[in-house]
């Protein structure tokens, strides 16, 4: 299913988890692995040239030395667990984290990007973190994707990457459908379990019990209804789910959790408000918190352009 796998670290003292997911995943499917580090800086424009050097601390300038320099230094890092599939290319350049990924990205024309939900050494290259929130770089990438990106909280046994039991988040929305056509496809090349979940919205006071039952029923013989319309064919086991509450985010992770999830797929409601374009609190709040992979596919539709 995924043919080029691409991953992005900002770790050179070891092989995080994120690249170790991400080659497991390319393993799986005899992928073509590119990993990517890039070198940031307090700098902008012409000036990024300008970096932290990653051994004394000093600042230097990103010389095609100094780059190979770092190069030799992750290879080294990550080569006890690369060498032994030995198909994977390593880059390293100086610029925007989420432009120079993404423009690698579509170089190679890949199928999946691997990242975690920020960076690991916020404080140490001065970049603010606000609570709660996916790093910029995760963002960014999301936003302009033209394949799923895949966010890598902490590290996935290998056994779990076989995606045994995969959800689906839906709200109905056409990215939420997109999301779930790339589900099936997912589910059915490594015979998973699938989960298609809906959380009812339920306003305190909104709905009798009656009410509840009554719409809880209507939205799950939607999803069924769904089910059968996009997934002919489909000869792995589905489950259909309707729960009511108040914040999706919550909901998912409980579900997610009392189910042992493998990987959760979410559609990414890339949108523009008051001039910021953002990709949706339930998804940046799933990425942040869960257990297990989340698989965040961007309708093509909704892809903000790369200028």
């Amino acid at each position: 299913m995924f043919s080029k796998v691409l991953t992005a670290t900002d770790l050179l003292e070891a092989c995080d988890a994120v690249v170790l997911t991400a080659l497991e995943i390319a393993k799986q499917n005899e992928a073509q692995l590119f990993i990517i580090h890039v070198l940031e800086s307090k700098y902008s424009g012409r000036h990024r040239q300008f970096v932290v050097d990653f051994e004394t601390g000093e600042e230097t300038v990103a010389t095609t030395e100094y780059i190979q320099k770092v190069k030799d230094t992750l290879d080294k890092k990550c080569g006890g667990a690369l060498k032994p599939y030995g198909k994977y290319e390593i880059r390293v350049r100086a610029g925007f984290p989420w432009m120079e990924i993404l423009r690698w990205a579509r170089q190679k024309n890949v199928d999946l990007i691997v990242m975690g939900p920020h960076a690991g050494k916020a404080e140490e290259k001065g970049v603010a973190r606000t609570t709660n929130k996916i790093g910029s770089t995760l963002e960014a990438v999301i936003m302009r994707a033209h394949c799923p990106v895949m966010v890598v909280n902490q590290f996935i046994p290998k056994e779990r990457l076989n995606f045994k039991k995969v959800m689906v988040c839906m709200d109905f929305s056409k990215t939420c459908e997109h999301a779930f056509k790339f589900g099936v496809k997912l589910a059915q090349k490594y015979q998973s379990e699938l989960h298609v979940f809906h959380m009812l919205p339920v306003p305190h006071g909104y709905y009798t019990q009656m009410e509840l039952e009554n719409a809880m029923a209507e939205k799950k013989k939607k999803l069924q209804t769904m089910c059968q319309e996009t997934a002919q064919g489909f000869t792995c086991k589905t489950k259909v789910t309707v729960w009511e509450g108040n914040m999706p985010y919550i909901e998912i992770l409980k579900y997610a959790r009392e189910n042992a999830i493998d990987l959760i797929i979410m559609g990414s409601h890339t949108k523009e408000k008051d001039n910021k374009w953002y990709i949706g609190s339930a998804v940046e709040q799933v990425s942040l918190r869960a257990a297990s992979p989340v698989m965040v596919v961007t309708h093509p539709k909704a892809v903000v352009k790369f200028e």
